[in-house]
């Protein structure tokens, strides 16, 4: 079945994959009250082509989604570059944002 998630022992343990499984059954009840004031933040994210720098780096186990492999898989043969650089530069891009923004 696609989209479905498999116990794997690396990533979680037994009771917390059952955890996080059950909390993604969990059906979401969607409210018509207002919102308060809300910020809209810029678009801080590069643009894909913009997603292949070199930089010092250090191995992780990360465990993602098929949907968001493939979409980067897909991307990073459309700009002749690697899926994992195009991962770490939006997780960079995103990282760098986050601590300007706390600066502030």
């Amino acid at each position: 079945m696609p989209g479905r998630a498999e116990y794997h022992p690396d990533a979680v343990s037994e009771a917390q994959y059952a955890a996080n499984k059950k909390n993604m059954q969990r059906k979401i009840t969607y409210t018509d009250e207002p919102m308060g004031r809300v910020k809209v933040a810029a678009d801080f994210l590069p643009s894909l082509e913009g997603l292949a720098l070199k930089d010092e780096t250090i191995k992780v186990t990360i465990a993602l989604s098929k949907a968001s492999v493939d979409f980067f898989k897909n991307e990073a043969r459309k700009h002749n570059t690697q899926y994992q650089k195009m991962i770490r530069r939006l997780l960079d891009e995103y990282a760098s944002h986050q601590c300007y923004c706390r600066n502030d």
